[in-house]
């Protein structure tokens, strides 16, 4: 049986299409017509078909990585930033208009499902994995399984304030209802805010990396203090966890020196002598999040569940 797997993005639907062995037999992928959720569910129904039709199969199970939660109260999508989504029945317009189980997760979940099973966490027994692109979120794998909880929320790190704030640290509304959540900060468009705030000057993320690379101060600052912000959302998570394996993913994730300037910094605010937890990058980049979809569907149907 092959194992189709989507990862809805605020920006990019991806379709992957897996076989046992875990070897890709298809990928494709296209703009999320974010505005529309009608757009978006007859977006995710043509990717599954043209695939199916593509490979000419009806065997197949599909997992979908979403940016937000099933509800276990309603059934209905919370928690998305692709706000289009929230109170919908997703999973059943999916199923009607695909007439085939779908299996849905968070993005974040995804992610760490996909880089526990044959990642960056692969061999270890705690996965806390991170998202930041779009959006901010964060999943847990232990013993090869993903963590679930009553509410559906596991690892929703990105609507959690920044610890030990500086003044210098904003505090912007997010769509939650709150304000200065971690993803106001932390995000692809929640660092471009904060720097255009502290310099004047609007630019994504890359193009703050582009200049750092060329040694410009005013970019070396923008990302120390970023660095600094994540250190400290980081070092958090690992006070209360103590995960065994921290991997980031998502597009802000392709900074440079992440990996090791983030590591230098946490030492101020986990509460040990000292920090063995290892901060890598996600090896299946912006692929994570599909694979974990497709392996999510398909550990779903050996379980029976």
């Amino acid at each position: 049986m092959l194992q189709f797997g989507i990862d809805l993005g605020g920006t990019k639907t991806e379709i992957i299409v897996l076989n046992e062995s875990g070897e890709p037999l298809l990928r494709h992928r296209n703009a999320t017509p974010s505005h529309s959720y009608d757009a978006i569910v007859a977006n995710i129904t043509a990717l599954v078909h043209n695939a199916a039709s593509e490979l000419n199969t009806n065997d197949f199970t599909l997992g979908i990585g979403i940016p937000g939660a099933v509800s276990p109260a309603t059934g209905l999508i919370k928690n998305a930033n692709t706000t289009c989504l929230i109170g919908r029945d997703l999973q059943g317009d999916l199923q009607r208009a695909l007439s085939q189980r779908v299996i849905l997760a968070n993005d974040a979940d995804c992610l760490a499902l996909s880089e526990a099973t044959d990642g960056a966490g692969a061999g270890y027994k705690t996965v806390f994995a991170v998202i930041i692109g779009t959006g901010c979120g964060g999943g847990w794998v232990v013993n090869g399984q993903l963590l679930g909880g009553p509410n559906a929320i596991a690892g929703e790190w990105g609507h959690n304030p920044l610890p030990w704030r500086n003044a210098e640290d904003g505090e912007a509304p997010c769509y939650c209802g709150q304000h200065g959540c971690l993803e106001t900060l932390l995000s692809g468009p929640g660092m471009r805010q904060q720097a255009l705030q502290e310099t004047g000057l609007d630019l994504s993320a890359p193009e703050w990396a582009e200049r750092a690379t060329r040694g410009e101060a005013q970019a070396l600052e923008v990302l120390q203090r970023y660095y600094r912000r994540l250190a400290k959302a980081l070092a958090a998570v690992i006070n209360l966890m103590d995960p065994h394996v921290i991997v980031l993913g998502g597009g802000v994730s392709n900074l440079p020196g992440l990996c090791t300037e983030v590591p230098r910094l946490w030492g101020d605010y986990v509460f040990s002598d000292t920090v063995c937890t290892p901060l890598k990058q996600s090896v299946h980049g912006d692929s994570s999040g599909v694979r974990g979809a497709a392996w999510l569907g398909a550990a779903v149907n050996r379980s029976g569940r």
